[in-house]
């Protein structure tokens, strides 16, 4: 009869992006001893790739010693576990090429997966964030530095009443929507982090400026706050692409922070402001003045368009949305700054609370304030931050 092995896998990220790393070790079934570990520290990676290549090492490192064995992979990424076996599709690119090398290892019928609480895979976890705080110094986990064995083996016993308890929180946790606190593991969302444009000359005068007037430029205030809004998210260091409105004011915002992030500004069409037709360059009081009916109906209803031919905010919804989707396509699972206008950020807002229309005016958006929502693979997403001014203070 094949010998069996358990391997025990993890891997963490600090920022997610971040600094990341990975761990295994490898148990006899019987005895629950630790026939061998690994971990290592791999740079700025997220959490899902890190537990991938915990799930190879752990893999490799069973083979090593007994590649007839029969292999039990336990974890605590509901992720892993349920695409390596076969009943999740596995979409991300960046998960592909790990799944594949980690099928390989070992032929398919040697090999199952099983779920665990967090609670129950602690030495993984331990090795994992020992190769972190290695990664830290500037160093690499050591076998012989490891202490994980140890701290398991030290942590206190506990009832099954509790244990049973934390893996019902656990699987509660797994299995929860990703409204609320609970999220599953469906990997790192798409990230959207809008920035609302720095102030043109229009801007403090509070004059309606759509994609139907002048595009304006940034004023000098604008350019200043654009500066700061880049020095802002260049010290943070998450974002991975920025896209932009077509409009001059969004270009030149955007153009700031790709100059200190070193990437490239991408437009897209859909992300410009509302066209607010004959409002243009007017403020709410002249524009109450010289068309009141036009004004109380465009209050009343987000069907109705401004006098002249501009767009109505149903309109505009539906052009942001569908421009939203497809950055949602083109950068799954990463950090995108999106440099756009009120309506569209207040659109995006909106929609990702299920909110009503009406609760656009309900909104406040300063000249470059930053607001962000995450966007998970199970289609739902995620309010973080509404109007951050903090980096211009």
């Amino acid at each position: 009869m094949a010998r069996t092995l358990i391997v025990e896998a993890d891997g963490g990220s600090r920022g997610n992006p971040g600094p990341a790393g990975y761990g295994a070790v490898v148990l006899d079934p019987e005895t629950g001893e630790a026939l061998a570990e690994v971990a290592e520290f791999i740079g700025t990676a997220t959490n899902n790739v890190a537990e991938y290549k915990g799930l190879v090492a752990g893999l490799r490192a069973a083979h090593a010693l007994a590649p007839e064995a029969c292999i039990r992979v336990r974890m605590d990424s509901k992720l892993v576990v349920e695409q390596m076996s076969g009943r999740w599709k596995i979409k991300h690119p960046d998960m592909k090429p790990l799944a594949a090398e980690a099928g390989s290892v070992f032929p398919r019928e040697q090999v199952t997966y099983e779920w665990i609480p967090r609670a129950q895979n602690k030495h993984a976890d331990r090795l994992a964030n020992e190769a972190m705080d290695a990664g830290k110094i500037g160093k690499q986990w050591e076998p012989g530095s490891s202490k994980a064995a140890l701290a398991t083996a030290a942590a206190p016993a506990r009832s099954a009443a509790a244990r049973a308890a934390d893996e019902a929180v656990e699987t509660a946790e797994e299995s929860a929507s990703s409204v609320g606190w609970g999220s599953p593991d469906l990997g790192p969302p798409a990230t959207l982090v809008l920035l609302r444009h720095g102030e043109t000359p229009l801007t403090p005068e509070k004059r309606f400026s759509g994609s139907g007037g002048t595009d304006p430029a940034l004023s000098a205030a604008g350019r200043r706050q654009a500066e700061a809004t880049a020095a802002a998210l260049a010290a943070r260091g998450t974002i991975q692409a920025v896209v932009s409105s077509p409009l001059r004011r969004c270009r030149q915002t955007a153009q700031a922070a790709a100059d200190r992030l070193g990437l490239e500004v991408r437009i897209e069409e859909g992300l410009r402001e509302t066209d607010f037709g004959a409002w243009e360059g007017l403020t709410f009081a002249e524009v109450r003045e010289r068309h009141p009916e036009d004004l109380d109906a465009w209050l009343g209803s987000a069907k109705v368009a401004p006098t002249g031919g501009g767009e109505s905010f149903a309109t505009v919804a539906r052009r942001v949305a569908v421009a939203r989707d497809k950055l949602l396509a083109r950068y799954a699972g990463r950090t995108v700054l999106v440099v756009t206008h009120v309506t569209p950020v207040k659109t995006l807002v909106r929609l990702a609370l299920g909110a009503p229309p009406e609760s656009l005016f309900r909104m406040e958006l300063s000249a470059a304030s930053l607001s962000v929502v995450a966007y998970y693979s199970d289609g739902n997403a995620s309010l973080r931050l509404l109007n951050d001014t903090s980096h211009l203070r």
